[in-house]
């Protein structure tokens, strides 16, 4: 593959450049890291969500917000190439689009893909311009690893469906306005049919939404609770109980917006390792150990970077996100924890120190938090090993002795 910009993609890296080069939001970039001292949750979330609705605001305003998405959705009209220039030039301030990644990355193209046109151009340019944030409600207690197992329930009440269930691993549903939420509705059917999917007001009647401490000491994942939550059947995405196909849709978008965002550690161990000490008080970046390390997670991240290249070129010809993107997500999670747990290791005794700032010691600690909840999020690394085995090298299938089984009959209970 040809990575050379051409004569058209050259001038749209110019445009995006200079307008970077005239906008930059160092002063938002400071309030970030601010924000990110602040303990109290709510205060916390405030500050952090008021940095990055500015800088995506102004983005937006400018045209550079959801780039590939339709202009009368909010977005661009943009090639995929061209987003992927625009989010090398925006670079760091990238960090400022955190809370609307999974917005604009998952539900965005799931709305896009299966709402009325009217909802499509009322909910998709606020989404766009970071003025509506929108929340994912997947994962269940029951229903997390295997999606399909959920046990929230949507019964239909004349035109409306009246919800009831919980959610868990919620990313920012304490601060999102809207959300797409995967429920069961017919439980006689097995447990990949009888699915249904909807979106909803956050702040609706009967959604309640508990905060999940984490060991790091953060709460960015919540717990989401549904108690007789109304919602109007013209909120459905897709088919009654084809909310699986629908599903499908949020999933490889998942994948691939996981895959190909996720940082990986190596800058911030570069920068690491050329400030530590090793035991002899020679600068780590010059120890022999240390630099193959690096040199091998280098040309892992290169990798990764090219095999969303790849996925990206799929995507310019009008294809949807296939299960080859679990590739990089399995690789880039993993490989982030390993280089945090490197660094920790190099740092002796003060590597089991908490370190909560914006150094580059401080910055692995949190990322070795960070990469076993990636490993987890949107599919475990034995759930993508499994999709890459049998949907992409063809090997045969695990043996699921529940897969046409009405889920209402799948044994709840062991043995007795």
């Amino acid at each position: 593959m040809n990575f050379d910009d051409t004569p058209q993609e050259a001038e749209f890296r110019k445009l995006a450049r200079d307008w970077v080069a005239a906008n930059r939001p160092d002063d938002l970039m400071r309030d970030l890291a601010a924000a990110e001292e602040i303990k109290d949750r709510d205060q916390r979330t405030a500050a952090l969500v008021k940095a990055s609705k500015t800088w995506q605001k102004k983005k937006a305003d400018a045209g550079f917000a959801c780039l590939t998405w339709p202009k009368e959705y909010g977005g661009r009209s943009a090639t995929p190439i061209q987003r992927v220039i625009w989010d090398q030039e925006e670079g760091k301030y990238g960090a400022l689009s955190a809370p609307f990644q999974i917005g604009q990355g998952m539900c965005g193209p799931t709305v896009m893909a299966y709402a009325t046109e009217e909802q499509k151009r009322r909910y998709l340019p606020p989404l766009a311009s970071g003025e509506e944030v929108w929340c994912q409600l997947f994962s269940e207690p029951a229903g997390g690893s295997d999606l399909a197992g959920l046990r929230t329930k949507a019964e239909k009440d004349g035109d409306d469906w009246i919800i009831n269930g919980q959610k868990i691993w919620t990313t920012g549903a304490h601060f999102c306005d809207y959300g797409i939420l995967i429920t069961r509705t017919d439980p006689t059917l097995p447990k990949h049919k009888g699915l249904t999917m909807f979106f909803l007001d956050m702040k609706s009647p009967g959604v309640e939404v508990r905060p999940i401490k984490q060991a790091s000491g953060h709460s960015g994942f919540n717990e989401v609770y549904f108690t007789n939550v109304r919602i109007p059947d013209a909120q459905r995405l897709g088919k009654v109980n084809d909310g699986w196909n629908v599903s499908l849709t949020t999933l490889m978008n998942e994948r691939f917006s996981i895959g190909a965002r996720l940082a990986t550690g190596v800058p911030e161990f570069f920068d690491f390792a050329s400030g530590v000490k090793m035991a002899d008080g020679t600068p780590a970046i010059d120890d022999k150990a240390v630099r193959e390390n690096l040199a091998t997670w280098a040309a892992r991240a290169n990798g990764l970077k090219y095999t969303a290249y790849r996925a990206i070129s799929s995507l310019s010809r009008g294809e949807r996100p296939g299960p080859e993107n679990s590739i990089g997500k399995l690789v880039a999670a993993p490989m982030m924890q390993d280089i945090a747990m490197y660094a920790l290791e190099l740092q002796g005794q003060m590597g089991a120190v908490a370190r909560d700032d914006a150094s580059p010691a401080g910055k692995l600690y949190q990322m070795l938090y960070g990469a076993i909840g990636m490993r987890i999020a949107g599919g475990t690394d034995e759930v993508m090993r499994n999709i890459i085995a049998e949907r992409v090298l063809g090997l045969p299938g695990d043996i699921r002795v529940d897969k046409n089984v009405p889920f209402n009959k799948i044994p709840t209970k062991g043995r007795a």
